[in-house]
């Protein structure tokens, strides 16, 4: 009796997709060339810009008088009458040496004091305690005192803007040696390195963020203590031509003296981001989306 051959299995019966779009026409079209960017810079002028019209709008309506503030058009042209007979640039030049010497002799004394307390346990038992105290008395409350021992001249305005900025310094360099992560300091002592190489090569670099942001503080209250530090019989300086304006009602150019302490600010946070970039090129950050 012969084998037949077994039948073949049916073949499946395919769904009829002739009804169904293809994916490529659900797929909304993209007409070539890229997207209009407008330039950053443009955008962060929006606010000021859109500022500055409505102030001058109110100004002109008469809804702002210009006993309470004047319009940025005579802001404008005080200005330029500061500029042009050399006030405002000297006033400049006065606080910006203040704010100089200031800043060297808080952030050497900050700094120094942060390294002695954050590398040595002995260090820090000795500084960390009496510093903590001393940042929580007002410096603006020693002016009295900086008054009866330094006099009246140049010395109590430089250490007025000095204790302001020393406390950031110490406050964020401290925090930043103690926040050094102790892997890398196990792997620095693997490696062969000493006491001062992992104070060189791993605890240094490592506290390098904090002080970044210790500077950025301190010179933002830098610029505060040089308003208080200028009210202590000035002649001469950016604070001294507030007082000035003040007693003559002149708004337009306590307004400009307001204007130059911003851009000072500014221009030294300008200086601190490029500081940044250029030794924290090893570390990445989040720059937004």
């Amino acid at each position: 009796m012969a084998v037949g051959h077994a039948p073949p299995p049916p073949v499946p019966l395919l769904p009829d997709i002739s009804g169904i779009p293809d994916i490529e026409s659900l797929t909304p079209l993209r007409r070539p060339g890229r997207r209009a960017v407008v330039p950053r810079w443009l955008r962060r002028a929006v606010g000021p810009l859109l500022l500055l019209l409505v102030w001058q709008v109110a100004s002109a309506t008469g809804a702002l008088a210009p006993e309470v503030l004047a319009s940025p058009g005579t802001i404008a042209r005080s200005a330029a009458d500061l500029v042009a007979d050399g006030t405002l640039p000297t006033a400049m030049g006065v606080s910006l040496r203040r704010v100089a010497a200031g800043l060297l002799i808080g952030g050497a004394v900050g700094t120094a004091l942060a390294l002695l307390s954050g590398l040595s346990r002995l260090g820090e038992d000795l500084v960390d305690a009496t510093v903590q105290m001393l940042r929580t008395v007002p410096w603006v409350g020693l002016i009295p005192l900086l008054i009866i021992w330094l006099g009246i001249g140049e010395a109590p305005k430089v250490a007025l803007i000095a204790l302001g900025t020393a406390f950031h310094l110490y406050l964020n360099v401290y925090a930043g040696i103690r926040g050094v992560d102790a892997q890398l300091v196990e792997a620095g002592q693997s490696l062969g390195l000493g006491r001062w190489g992992l104070v060189r090569h791993v605890v240094l670099p490592g506290a390098l963020p904090g002080a970044m942001t210790g500077l950025r503080y301190a010179l933002a209250t830098a610029w505060l203590a040089l308003v208080f530090g200028e009210s202590i019989n000035a002649d001469a300086g950016i604070g001294f031509l507030m007082n000035q304006a003040r007693e003559f009602f002149r708004t337009d150019v306590i307004v400009v003296c307001l204007v130059v302490y911003a851009f000072l600010g500014l221009l030294a946070d300008a200086v601190v981001r490029t500081l940044e970039r250029l030794l924290l090129q090893w570390r990445p950050t989040f720059t937004g989306q």
